[in-house]
């Protein structure tokens, strides 16, 4: 299952870039063997500043045709990393051949994406900056494709 995280904004050079690529990296190596990978990210920026609406129009063009689409919302379910990892495996064993994370801007997501979306995560009930929302994403990805593979990185 290919895995594309659709995010508002533009990351430029730096921590978190550096970051997110070396765990969707680690993610690509490691699922690889599961039928998990490669990941992705498109960006889209809304420069005319049409708020979450139009933000919601770039995310759905940058979401494959047929994807599973799972947003990241404070106001999503809370996982545990084994169940996120269970959850990425049901995704993969569904027969759906691409997930789509969707991330929002500053303002979040569109409730009219959120509501079309097969599931929503949250990070926990506090308000995250959407560019560390996706190291923390990154990294869960990798975390979830050790646990599913057996392998240490993990520990409970």
């Amino acid at each position: 299952m290919r895995v594309r995280i659709c995010a508002v904004g533009r990351l430029r050079a730096g921590p978190e870039k550096t970051l997110i690529d070396d765990y969707l990296k680690r993610f690509d190596r490691t699922g690889r063997a599961l039928s998990l990978g490669p990941a992705e990210i498109v960006e889209v920026d809304d420069r005319k500043g049409g708020g979450m609406a139009a933000e919601a129009g770039l995310l759905r063009k940058a979401i494959p045709a047929g994807a599973l689409i799972c947003t990241l919302d404070e106001r999503g379910k809370v996982l545990s990393s084994p169940d996120f990892a269970g959850k990425l495996a049901d995704w993969r064993d569904s027969g759906r051949g691409d997930l789509a994370l969707v991330i929002g801007g500053a303002d979040g997501i569109d409730p009219s994406l959120r509501a079309g979306a097969d599931f929503s995560l949250s990070f926990g009930k506090m308000v995250w900056p959407h560019m560390l929302v996706r190291v923390m994403l990154a990294e869960q990805l990798y975390r979830a494709a050790t646990i599913l593979s057996g392998g240490p990185y993990h520990r409970v």
